[in-house]
C-alpha cells in the first residue's frame, strides 16, 4: 500500500476525569433510548473504579509501543469513538501536520457490527467532518486469527493459572469471555464463530481442556434476544458441576476498562466467591509485547503492495 505516511489506532474511547463520565455515557448512548436512570448506574460502576476509565491511557501505552516496534518509522496517532481525542480531531491533527494517507488499526478482537462496521463508519464521518484535506484512511485486515494474538493471550490466561493453588490448577475451569451483543447482530457477522477459534486456539496452545466461552456486560432491552450464556450463569453452572477455580479470560477486550474492571473484576468475583468459587482474572492484551507485535505485524502487511 503505497503513500502511507501515518498509522491510526482507532479505539472505543473513555472518561479520564470523573466529572467527564455522564458526558460520556451521553454520547455512547446517542440515538439509543436509554433510560437515564441506566446511564447514572452505569456511572456508579465508575465511581467503583476509581471514576475514570483507564482505556485512553491503555491505547496511548499501545501506541508508544507500537512506535517503537517500527522503528519510529511512522508516527502513530490514536483516534476515539465516544471521547477525546475524537477520530475527527486525529485527523485535523494529522491534516496540519501534512499526512495525506493512513493505514488503520480498529482495536476490536471480533467482528460484528457494533466492534468494526461502525467503527469505519465513524472515520468516513469524521473525514467528512474535518474537509477535503482530511487524510485518506486505509484499514488493515481483522486480527481474530492472527498467531500472535493468540500467543498474547496465552500468556496471559497462563499468567493467571499461576495464581491457582498448583494442586487444583488442572481441574480450573478456563472461561473466555466477549461482550454480549443481539443475537441478530451476532447471525450477521464473524463474531461468534472468531471468538469460538480464537478460544480454541488458545486452550489448546495452553494444553487445556475444560474451557467455555461466556457473554458480558449486556446493556440493551430485556425484550431482545442477546447472546448467552451470561458469565453469572456460567458461574452457577460451574459451582453446581463441583467446580473450586475459575479463570476468566476476556479475550474479546483489548484493554483493562469498566467493562472488565467492573464486571469481571468485582461483579463476577463477588458472585463467584458467593458459590465458593476461587476466580483468577487474565489481564488484557493492554501492551504486552507480543500483542505489540502483532499490531507491527499488521501495519507491515498493510504496507506490502
Amino acid at each position: 500500500m503505497s503513500g502511507v505516511d501515518a498509522i491510526l489506532l482507532i479505539a472505543f474511547g473513555g472518561p479520564e476525569r470523573r466529572e467527564d463520565v455522564m458526558p460520556f455515557l451521553e454520547i455512547v448512548a446517542a440515538g439509543r433510548r436509554i433510560p437515564r436512570e441506566r446511564l447514572e448506574e452505569v456511572a456508579r460502576h465508575y465511581d467503583r473504579i476509581g471514576g475514570r476509565s483507564p482505556l485512553n491511557e491503555l491505547t496511548r501505552r499501545q501506541a508508544e509501543a507500537l512506535a517503537r516496534a517500527l522503528g519510529g518509522a511512522l508516527p502513530v496517532f490514536v483516534g476515539m469513538r465516544n471521547w477525546h481525542p475524537f477520530l475527527h480531531e486525529t485527523l485535523a491533527e494529522m491534516e496540519a501536520q501534512g499526512r495525506r494517507r493512513a493505514l488503520a488499526l480498529v482495536l476490536s478482537s471480533f467482528q460484528t457490527e457494533a466492534s468494526w462496521d461502525r467503527y469505519l463508519d465513524d472515520v468516513a464521518r469524521a473525514r467528512e467532518k474535518v474537509g477535503p484535506g482530511a487524510p485518506d484512511v486505509d484499514f488493515a485486515a481483522p486480527w481474530a486469527a492472527h498467531p500472535l494474538f493468540v500467543a498474547a493471550m496465552a500468556e496471559r490466561v497462563e499468567e493467571a493459572f499461576a495464581r491457582v493453588p498448583p494442586s487444583r490448577r488442572e481441574e480450573a475451569r478456563l472461561v473466555f469471555t466477549a461482550h454480549s451483543v443481539p443475537l441478530a447482530m451476532a447471525q450477521g457477522s464473524p463474531y461468534t464463530a472468531q471468538l469460538d477459534s480464537a478460544a480454541r486456539a488458545i486452550a489448546g496452545r495452553l494444553g487445556h481442556r475444560r474451557w467455555s466461552v461466556a457473554y458480558q456486560s449486556r446493556s440493551g432491552s430485556p425484550r431482545e434476544p442477546w447472546l448467552r450464556p451470561e458469565v453469572a450463569e456460567t458461574l452457577r453452572l460451574l459451582a453446581r458441576e463441583g467446580a473450586r477455580d475459575v479463570v476468566a479470560a476476556p479475550i474479546g477486550f483489548v484493554a483493562d476498562h469498566v467493562e472488565v474492571l467492573y464486571d469481571l473484576d468485582l461483579e463476577a468475583r463477588a458472585l463467584a466467591e458467593e458459590l465458593g468459587l476461587g476466580f483468577h482474572r487474565a489481564l488484557a492484551a493492554n501492551d504486552h509485547p507480543t500483542f505489540i507485535a502483532m499490531l507491527a505485524d499488521l501495519v507491515r502487511r498493510g504496507l506490502e503492495p
